[in-house]
């Protein structure tokens, strides 16, 4: 299993299934595990909770993809 972590600001927000729309300075964690199932998770840089993205069965053909893939979700989310 490999995690990805990125801290950057979201000036319109990022939308979670928990609790609707957050902004500011958040953190974006990305896991993938062996089989290429990759979780998407988010919250407030420093917090203790996490929340997840919306969409589900996240799943990558090849593990080598997962940092190309965690540094264009946190671009793409950081974008004004």
């Amino acid at each position: 299993m490999e995690k990805k972590s990125t801290i950057f600001t979201a000036t319109h927000g990022v939308m979670t299934s928990e609790v609707g729309v957050i902004s500011g300075e958040l953190e974006l964690l990305t896991t993938c595990k062996d089989d290429g199932t990759l979780t998407l998770s988010i919250t407030y840089a420093g917090a203790e909770e996490w929340y997840t993205l919306p969409g589900d069965d996240y799943r990558l053909h090849d593990q080598r993809d997962h940092e190309v893939v965690h540094r264009m979700l946190a671009s793409v989310l950081e974008r004004p």
